[in-house]
């Protein structure tokens, strides 16, 4: 590890917590060399994984089945797709739609043609059908109609779709759910706990959209040659890669960075680490100064290619703009120079720069260090059973003392005001998804989630001031055991910093979106469009290699756009 520079924020060289988990910062968070879908494709390339369409049985109408088998070392996953004709008026992104145009699963295997019969008969239903623990996902996807309309006509007529329509929308098809863990039949995550490529998080989602894209252009060329016949051409290669998958977020995602406290603060730490390593380097060598003047270069263009319409957004990346242009005239009159150059940029940064500047330098920090930090990778997965267990000899007063330490921002806030406890968060009958109330305006509150963090901290403490400090914490909780779900929480944030939202979750400005982004961040989306202060749009895989370039692919060259378009 670098030597740390004297100074730096907090223990290690690390960032504060309370710097970190805001929800206001969460929200501006941007992929980076530590996201998923580039740790996914960095260990395929690594491990020399190949992918081959074994199946691809679809009608001149576009309806069939196709089966994608990815092959590793030591175990072999396919992916099984069926393609449906979907009126217009069916499709839908609202997790309540019952019909979709493709519907995915990832099979732990290679499956049979049984199998695939089997699948037929349920994977299109989704929720209303079942799957077993030979299948680790269940996904569904919607075209974008019309760009997907314009593709298939202008491949038929032997051109090339316009660049600029594929630049507005950044995707051919937009998945609504990629299911996993044990949902709907899967197999449980347990299953995969000792595989090296699918115990890392997310590892078996994302590698289920991988060939997701995979499908999606061969199936929008195979309807273009179907319209054109021998006068249809395929996309060219420059241009097939900047289209990636889409995807539509809301509530349902959010409470994840809630109810998994011990695996938020291994996201968290690991980057907040690779920043502190990166930070504590003496000196910027050449390359690395090269390496970050190009993905400057090119962060700046792929945020001249961002659309949002919704008004915060719109802000952000406007300031966002601003941020790179001030971070380039910076770094003509003070370039990466001198001692510790990395650490005198980010200084310089948080003086300067909005949030989103802030985040977005952070990634761009990391990027020409993968020497130096991918090794961190390992560390975002944990056991959460070792956390979940309470200790209940603990003293009433050295837990007194961990809270009191670790939640001064919940403790000072009154959640007697109306604002404070504006919304509650509960399940939906229909579709057992989450879902955000209004506390004061709508019925439903004494169905509410335990997601309130710091209004039930605030309670805990209440409830702890009866107590004598040598008393035992097992004697509080036979007392009052509707705090056992909070003092877990303490006892688990005690060695891990970052492993709580320092925020209130049911105020009346809490915005949804913050948590959603800062998930996705991490899954490696780009292009976060809020279409509501609770679902977002993103694009997953813009600009990456399809299986047959992955060998042959520069590493990690895909994470930001190319600056010469076609």
């Amino acid at each position: 590890m670098a030597q740390m520079v004297t100074g730096l924020d907090g223990d290690g060289g690390l960032r504060s917590p309370d710097t970190v988990m805001r929800l206001a910062r969460m929200g501006s968070a941007h992929p980076s060399r530590l996201s998923f879908m580039r740790t996914l494709l960095r260990r395929l390339k690594a491990e020399g994984w190949t992918v081959a369409r074994t199946v691809f049985d679809i009608d001149n109408k576009g309806v069939g089945r196709a089966v994608y088998e990815a092959k590793g070392p030591r175990h072999t996953y396919s992916l099984v797709a069926f393609a449906h004709d979907l009126p217009d008026e069916l499709r839908s992104d609202r997790v309540i739609a019952t019909a979709w145009d493709t519907t995915f699963t990832l099979f732990d295997g290679v499956p049979t043609e049984a199998d695939v019969d089997r699948l037929a008969a349920n994977v299109p239903l989704q929720e209303a059908g079942r799957i077993s623990d030979d299948e680790l996902t269940l996904s569904r996807a919607n075209r974008s109609v019309r760009l997907w309309q314009h593709v298939v006509e202008r491949l038929a007529a032997g051109e090339q779709p316009d660049s600029e329509q594929i630049e507005a929308v950044g995707y051919l098809m937009r998945t609504t759910a990629v299911y996993g863990s044990g949902k709907f039949g899967a197999a449980d995550r347990v299953k995969l706990l000792d595989r090296p490529l699918m115990s890392a998080p997310f590892h078996i989602e994302m590698l289920t959209v991988w060939l997701i894209r995979t499908f999606t252009l061969d199936l929008v060329e195979h309807m273009a040659r179907i319209k054109g016949g021998p006068d249809a051409v395929a996309i060219e290669p420059a241009l097939r890669r900047r289209i990636g998958v889409g995807n539509s977020t809301g509530l349902g995602m959010a409470p994840f960075l809630v109810t998994h406290p011990a695996l938020l603060n291994a996201w968290i730490e690991a980057k907040e680490t690779a920043l502190a390593r990166v930070r504590a380097l003496p000196e910027a060598c050449m390359e690395a100064r090269a390496v970050f003047a190009d993905l400057l270069a090119r962060a700046a263009a792929n945020v001249r290619d961002w659309r949002s319409e919704h008004p915060i957004q719109v802000m952000k990346l406007a300031r966002l703009r601003n941020d790179l242009s001030a971070l380039e005239a910076y770094l003509e009159g003070h370039p990466l120079g001198g001692k510790y150059p990395w650490d005198r940029l980010y200084r310089w940064a948080e003086d300067v720069l909005s949030l989103e500047g802030q985040e977005q330098l952070v990634s761009l920090m990391l990027e020409p260090h993968g020497a130096l930090i991918d090794d961190l990778a390992a560390g975002m997965k944990v056991d959460e059973y070792e956390s979940f267990r309470i200790n209940g000899a603990q003293e009433i007063g050295a837990f007194r003392a961990d809270l009191s330490k670790r939640y001064g921002w919940a403790l000072n806030v009154d959640y007697a005001k109306e604002a404070h406890c504006a919304r509650f968060w509960y399940v939906s009958e229909e579709k057992l998804e989450p879902r955000l109330g209004e506390r004061h305006a709508e019925d439903g509150a004494e169905y509410e989630q335990p997601l309130a963090i710091g209004r039930d901290i605030r309670a805990l403490a209440d409830a702890l001031e009866d107590y004598e400090a040598g008393a035992l914490l097992a004697d509080f909780l036979l007392a009052h055991p509707e705090h056992r779900h909070v003092v877990r929480r303490v006892q688990i944030a005690a060695g891990r910093p970052y492993s709580e939202i320092r925020d209130n979750l049911i105020d009346a400005e809490m915005l949804p979106i913050d948590m959603l982004r800062c998930k996705l961040a991490f899954f490696g989306a780009n292009r976060f469009d809020p279409r509501s202060d609770r679902w977002v749009r993103i694009c997953m895989f813009q600009n990456a290699p399809f299986p047959h370039e992955l060998a042959d692919a520069p590493d990690d060259e895909w994470a930001y756009p190319p600056l010469e378009r076609v």
